[in-house]
């Protein structure tokens, strides 16, 4: 696993150019064979996060959420590993994953919702989880949750 352990932990995270600004930099230290899975709400900011790790790795963009397609690839601008990026909300299983075919000794693999499955495809990985506040309880409207509003980042390296 190639990103710096200085990272692990919780911070706080108050724009989406911060969000993106993390991303950024964990995205300079990525290599081949490594997997990111991202967690958290919708609007907790997994998509930004991810367009700035694109932007670290050297990726062509534009990246924006695989809901509806589940995988796009972003191949290298600067001779590294591509970046794939799944959104697993929709698939039941590790074996739907698995089905997708992707290579992921050779890309850097971002999995947004893939928590339960990460177990089944890789020994390690980082687990992030985005929080962010939610309607009701915290006095914020729910058309306010896409607001530029402060965030919790969860670093954890799972496995060996």
């Amino acid at each position: 696993m190639s990103v710096d352990p200085a990272f692990l932990g919780r911070r706080d995270i108050a724009t989406s150019d911060e969000m993106e600004h993390l991303g950024h930099v964990i995205g300079e230290q990525l290599v081949a064979g490594d997997l990111i899975v991202l967690t958290g709400p919708l609007g907790a900011g997994k998509t930004t996060f991810t367009r700035g790790l694109a932007e670290g790795l050297g990726v062509r963009g534009p990246v924006q959420s695989p809901t509806f397609v589940i995988a796009r690839t972003h191949p290298s601008l600067v001779g590294r590993a591509p970046l794939v990026h799944v959104d697993a909300y929709r698939l039941g299983s590790a074996v739907e994953l698995d089905d997708l075919d992707i290579d992921f000794a050779r890309s850097v693999v971002v999995i947004e919702w893939g928590r339960d499955m990460a177990p089944a495809i890789a020994d390690t990985w980082w687990d992030i989880e985005l929080e962010r506040p939610v309607g009701g309880a915290e006095g914020i409207a729910d058309e306010d949750l896409d607001a530029d509003a402060p965030r919790v980042v969860t670093i954890q390296r799972i496995g060996a």
